[in-house]
């Protein structure tokens, strides 16, 4: 592990306990409702009872704490020791769903492990292609992460997808109500309080939610005090070649997301991500999504929310992250805590969602902002790969006639947009990088012959 320093913007930066609770929790609130969102879905799709509901929901919240822990601290060559919070990937779905309503849940496990086990095992060779991922294309990844969450923010502000108040005047006051609440925390705030923008956001909007009486708190009468979460508690996974064949395919696409996530925390925690570091945050997916098919959970990744709620915070330390998967670990012991979090209405997420997910969108400007659209294809590689992005999200129903694993790729506009920008820049610009800013010899040394040619200056950049 790497030697703690003191101070809120290093990634190895160590924070006195209060304070890393409280920027901690301000991770957690951000992801909750997307963590606790697949178990919900699957246990809806299998027709589960609510009882088995509930320890879905508590095994994901312990097992996105231990995947937490294991890529944020790292130990020997698994975790990329960067702050990446993890949480279920929702290009796992689909998939699952499918599973479980051919065969049954512990099928889904069974296939769960298997690609687990590969994506730990293909770590070191797939982080070879980060040579792929030059400025110009992450720089272009980044972007697409965040406009493709912007969608998720606006359906939070407006109630929720598929709720009967949808776009209520009420639900859009509560979301503008945040945002501008985190706007003047952000600007007025000072030091520790201007980190917490995000967190005051959310607390301060739930007053606002339960003076007008949106919020419910029954629930959390009504929640367990603790629940233990008991490894293969379904049964032993039972395991089937086809269903492991399509879990793998989304581990592969889920390998691609984590490459632009890791690349896009590393810009902004000043961490390059070579292929060293690649292979360790893979490795830490890996494990996870093994340790998700024990404790009956699911495949894990890197939440893409939480980078934006990086850059609105500026706070970059790796142990902040840590304390958010402690945080995550005791909800999923403590379901009465996870109740508490759960009462946060889904229009005040949406209104800190619009700042966190708006500051990925600009980590990906400012980033292209360095790169030379000047005698070269780039400006082209950047416009489809983004137009391509959209795609799902201006026709969700587009690939609906593709085959299931053609829409496991295309569906999800991050995973497309980003296989687009990597094939346009090997079609522009070939393979031009060994890793992300270090050129190979051959285009050196070409370089360095053209220089007396009276090539211009940004051709060298």
């Amino acid at each position: 592990m790497s030697k703690a320093i003191s101070g809120v913007d290093h990634v190895d930066g160590m924070l006195p306990i209060p304070q890393l609770f409280a920027y901690g929790l301000q991770h957690v609130l951000a992801m909750y409702a997307g963590a606790v969102a697949v178990p919900i879905i699957i246990a809806q799709a299998m027709n589960l009872p609510i009882e088995d509901l509930i320890r879905l929901i508590t095994a994901d919240l312990f097992t996105c704490g231990v995947a937490t822990l294991i890529q944020t601290l790292g130990f020997g060559p698994i975790g990329g020791r960067i702050p990446l919070i993890q949480g279920v990937t929702f290009a796992s779905v689909g998939p699952m769903i499918m599973i479980g309503q051919q065969h049954d849940i512990t099928t889904i496990y069974g296939a769960i492990i298997v690609a687990g086990i590969f994506t730990f095992l293909v770590a070191p060779f797939f982080s070879r292609l980060i040579r792929l991922f030059p400025p110009v294309v992450t720089g272009t990844i980044i972007t697409i992460i965040g406009i493709n969450l912007m969608p998720v923010a606006v359906k939070w502000m407006g109630g929720g997808a598929g709720s009967p108040n949808f776009g209520d005047p009420l639900n859009i006051a509560l979301g503008v109500a945040t945002f501008v609440i985190v706007i003047i925390t952000y600007r007025f705030g000072k030091g520790f309080i201007g980190n917490l923008a995000i967190l005051v956001g959310l607390i301060l909007g739930t007053a606002l939610a339960m003076l007008c009486g949106v919020t419910d708190f029954s629930e959390v009468g009504r929640s367990q005090w603790v629940s233990i979460v008991t490894p293969l508690y379904f049964g032993l996974p039972t395991f089937d070649f086809a269903s492991i064949i399509s879990m793998i395919i989304v581990m592969l696409v889920v390998m691609v997301e984590t490459t632009g996530d890791s690349i896009a925390v590393g810009e902004i925690v000043d961490k390059p991500i070579g292929q060293k570091e690649l292979a360790a945050v893979l490795r830490a997916d890996g494990l996870s999504t093994l340790i998700g098919g024990i404790l009956n959970s699911f495949p894990y990744t890197a939440f893409a929310q939480n980078v934006g709620l990086i850059a609105v915070t500026r706070v970059k330390s790796r142990f902040v992250v840590a304390a958010s998967g402690v945080i995550l670990i005791l909800l999923g012991l403590f379901p009465k805590l996870a109740a508490i979090v759960a009462c946060i209405p889904n229009a005040v997420l949406g209104g800190a969602g619009i700042a966190m997910f708006g500051m990925i969108i600009a980590s990906g400007i400012r980033s292209l902002g360095k790169v030379s659209f000047d005698g070269n294809y780039n400006l082209m590689l950047v416009a489809i790969s983004i137009g391509v992005s959209m795609i799902p999200l201006a026709a969700p129903n587009f690939y609906a006639h593709f085959p299931d694993w053609a829409q496991i790729l295309l569906k999800s506009g991050i995973t497309a947009g980003s296989i687009i920008a990597v094939l346009l820049n090997v079609v522009f610009n070939g393979f031009g990088y060994k890793t992300v800013n270090e050129p190979n010899r051959a285009i050196h040394k070409y370089r360095h012959f053209t220089r007396f040619k009276g090539y211009p200056k940004h051709f060298y950049q």
